[in-house]
């Protein structure tokens, strides 16, 4: 029997949604996006343009399609509290309701959360309401610490001391913010995110992906949304041990459980941000969503059908043995307009794909007009190569990325030999 699923979202991640679903045998797909993408556009039956956070014209939409499911890309409905009416109106969600969405839209009832229910991997922490406080407690503590809007800033908000900011800078970033920020420890280490399904009970993990937030080659530049991501063959990451993977994975499944028992059962996709330190690994964050890029990577990955885990996981019912990924690595490199993210100057200009070759090929924040692609105001594509080995996905990537014309950029260190060997002995080094 066919399913109609409604998709919400137009950004990168979507577009790699909605591959996903349409390699389902029996899917057919209605699409919600602020701005049309051009290849989610390709796949749904029926597209409605449209503010993601306009809850009402999209529950509207869904009912007319008559759909049977929801998949949310994006955080911002879910903190609006889309899958609240969708599931009001029968329509089950891949996504939290707004309560359980509050794990990544209010950074500090995750750590309170974390706290309360004595879940492993959180930091030292202080929330703060007033800027003069949380100034004062940065003047007066002597060590290194992470700044952290408390709501929303699509993976943009946080400031380091020592990285991204001094103690001068730190203070009047708080201020800048009116307060309302959460003050952690700085975690010294290796990132990694580990993503799972699930289904209000059960956690069903993902391959380990490791992404790359600074704009430019070898980590330098201002943190963006993500310029690409990586995963191995063996779904792990060299410097991830068995044991730190197992902590991380044990970190996850106690969040679910407290979540249950606090009466917000979570459904849907955590992405877990963990900073691997010399103490294992730790919680910089969680996330109510896949990551962009780090969908792009999983999903193409996935053998078995998509649409059914999420039909499942909108039923409340996903069994362990629905999910399977291919034994491959993956090397997503995102193309940005070569001004970003420090200016949109870029927006207006011709992007040209060339032979993508074996890579695929995902569109983000790009405008179609007749026939030829555009470049808008934020990351552009992504190619995302699979193969056998690093090497080989990198090389696939790679090849495409560099075959593309137009006012574009993007890093490519990422997926290399050379840029994973400073990982590892980084790792190694933190471990002494």
């Amino acid at each position: 029997m066919t399913m109609k699923v409604l998709l919400v979202g137009g950004g990168g991640r979507e577009h790699a949604l909605a591959c996903a679903l349409s390699r389902g045998s029996a899917c057919e797909m209605y699409a919600v996006m602020s701005r049309r993408n051009p290849g989610i556009a390709a796949l749904a039956k029926k597209i409605l343009l449209s503010r993601e956070t306009n809850v009402p014209e999209i529950a509207a939409f869904a009912k007319d399609c008559g759909v049977d499911y929801a998949v949310i890309g994006p955080e911002a409905p879910l903190e609006a509290g889309i899958v609240d009416s969708l599931e009001e109106m029968g329509i089950g969600c891949m996504g939290p309701h707004r309560l359980a969405a509050r794990l990544e839209t209010d950074k500090g009832f995750c750590r309170d959360m974390m706290k309360e229910h004595g879940v492993a991997g959180c930091p030292a922490y202080r929330v703060f309401r007033d800027p003069e406080e949380a100034a004062g407690f940065i003047r007066d503590h002597d060590q290194d610490l992470a700044i952290k809007p408390i709501g929303l800033t699509g993976g943009k908000g946080v400031r380091i001391m020592g990285e991204h900011v001094d103690r001068d800078g730190a203070i009047a970033y708080v201020r800048e913010l009116g307060g309302n920020v959460v003050l952690e420890e700085r975690l010294i280490g290796e990132e990694f995110t580990l993503q799972a399904f699930v289904d209000g009970s059960h956690l069903v993990p993902m391959p380990l992906v490791q992404d790359h937030k600074r704009a430019y080659e070898y980590d330098h530049g201002p943190n963006t949304g993500g310029m690409g991501a990586y995963t191995m063959p063996d779904h792990r990451l060299p410097f991830v041990t068995d044991a730190d993977y197992h902590a991380a994975l044990a970190i996850m499944r106690s969040v679910v459980s407290a979540m249950k028992r606090a009466g917000n059962p979570y459904k849907g996709i955590l992405y877990g941000q963990f900073m691997n330190t010399r103490d294992g690994p730790k919680v910089i964050e969680f996330n109510a969503r896949f990551g962009d890029p780090e969908a792009m990577n999983v999903l193409s990955l996935i053998s078995s059908d998509f649409g059914e885990i999420a039909a499942g996981i909108a039923a409340g019912a996903l069994p362990q043995s629905a999910v399977r990924f291919e034994k491959c690595a993956t090397v997503c490199k995102y193309l940005v307009p070569d001004t970003y993210p420090e200016s949109g100057e870029a927006a207006g200009h011709p992007v040209i794909p060339g032979n993508t070759g074996k890579a695929l090929l995902y569109y983000a924040n790009v405008e179609e007009k007749d026939g030829r692609l555009f470049i808008a105001t934020s990351r552009t594509l992504a190619y995302v190569g699979v193969g056998e080995t690093l090497e080989d996905a990198e090389r696939i990537a790679e090849t495409a990325a560099a075959g593309t014309g137009g006012r574009v950029r993007y890093r490519k260190d990422i997926g290399t030999a050379g840029l994973l060997s400073r990982r590892i002995a980084h790792m190694a080094e933190v471990r002494k």
